[in-house]
């Protein structure tokens, strides 16, 4: 099979995060027609490939897609091509990468490898659900790991995590016509003097992913027009770098802050590799890039622990979750030829088990 055939397969099996049991099984099927020995969980997927007993790499993607947007024209579980462009959703995010990993795999299984390479497909990487985090414990230990996103082959050896905190501004109610009178406190007024505080606050720029700001993404409070709001609730998402504690940062904006302030979700960590470290040597030279870069969407990485790690895979991130999504050839079978040049080098380094 084909990259175009493969890809074509992939994208014309719907698999809305959840529902990837279809797709899940049109791999598992693909594999052990090859000879693969697959494990799977749910609708994760496992296999390896290589000499046990030394180095070991784990490469990931997820099988899963966001739901359709509008503006779609046809339908976008309908794979279509334009030439050497295929559109349908899920093509860039992420079963490009899934089908390069795939395709690079079954060069890497007629070469001898110096270590072993364990290729992860996971479920519901856009929910953060039942995927890698689920599975981890089951593969082992490595030394390194890539993760299957569309970076246009720009490797990523940052990646920013995501701090979500809930704020409560506490007041008095009352009438409006007596608030003067009765000294009543105004939960929005104070939310208001937050949310500028929060405006104004500035953070450390990293060197791979640049400054950043917090933002106020939702606020409610009030329940009459004519009664002074007694509470006033509000959201801030800070996209975190890798040196910042989330809980440190918690702890700081309550310092700051005169509203309640609670973590409301705080699982996706930021996460950095040494730009020395041989995943990332290796990857860059696969790629043929001078250095590193940072990004600022999550992934699956937030999960993998302490595993040094990249991120990195043919496509375009601002294609993702789009109308018309799509990838070309020529990006797919780039793709293919990085995946598997990045094993090949990754163990020529022989690198000692960190993980």
């Amino acid at each position: 099979m084909g990259p175009a055939e493969l890809l074509t397969r992939l994208v014309g099996t719907p698999s809305v995060s959840g529902e990837e049991g279809p797709l899940a099984d049109l791999v598992q099927d693909l594999l052990a027609t090859r000879g693969f020995e697959v494990q799977r969980q749910g609708h994760n997927l496992w296999f390896s490939l290589g000499k046990k007993g030394g180095s070991r790499l784990l490469l990931n993607s997820h099988l899963d897609t966001v739901p359709p947007c509008a503006g779609w024209e046809g339908d976008p579980f309908a794979p279509v091509w334009h030439g050497a462009r295929l559109q349908g959703l899920g093509a860039n995010d992420a079963k490009g990468c899934v089908a390069a990993l795939l395709l690079a795999a079954f060069e890497l299984a007629k070469l001898d490898l110096d270590g072993e390479v364990v290729v992860a497909l996971t479920a519901e990487e856009e929910t953060g659900g039942q995927g890698i985090a689920t599975i981890l414990g089951q593969l082992g230990p490595f030394d390194g790991a890539v993760v299957g996103e569309p970076t246009g082959l720009r490797i990523c050896a940052a990646q920013r995590g995501l701090l979500i905190l809930k704020c409560t501004a506490r007041g008095q109610s009352g009438h409006v016509a007596n608030a003067q009178m009765l000294g009543a406190e105004n939960a929005i007024h104070k939310a208001a003097r937050d949310i500028a505080k929060i405006a104004a606050m500035d953070f450390p720029a990293h060197p791979l992913l640049g400054s950043q700001k917090a933002q106020v993404t939702q606020i409610q409070g009030g329940l009459r027009r004519n009664q002074v709001p007694d509470a006033c609730e509000f959201f801030v998402d800070l996209r975190t770098s890798p040196e910042q504690d989330h809980d440190a940062l918690a702890a700081g904006f309550q310092r700051q802050l005169e509203s309640e302030v609670a973590i409301h979700s705080k699982r996706y960590l930021p996460k950095g590799t040494d730009p020395g470290h041989p995943i990332v040597r290796a990857a860059l030279a696969a790629a043929g890039k001078a250095g590193p870069v940072g990004s600022g969407t999550t992934s699956d990485w937030a999960f993998l622990g302490s595993i040094r790690a990249v991120k990195a895979g043919p496509g375009d991130t601002f294609r993702s979750h789009t109308p018309n999504e799509y990838l070309t050839l020529p990006e797919l079978e780039a793709g293919v030829a990085f995946y598997a040049q990045l094993v090949s080098t990754f163990f020529k380094l022989q690198v000692p088990n960190e993980a």
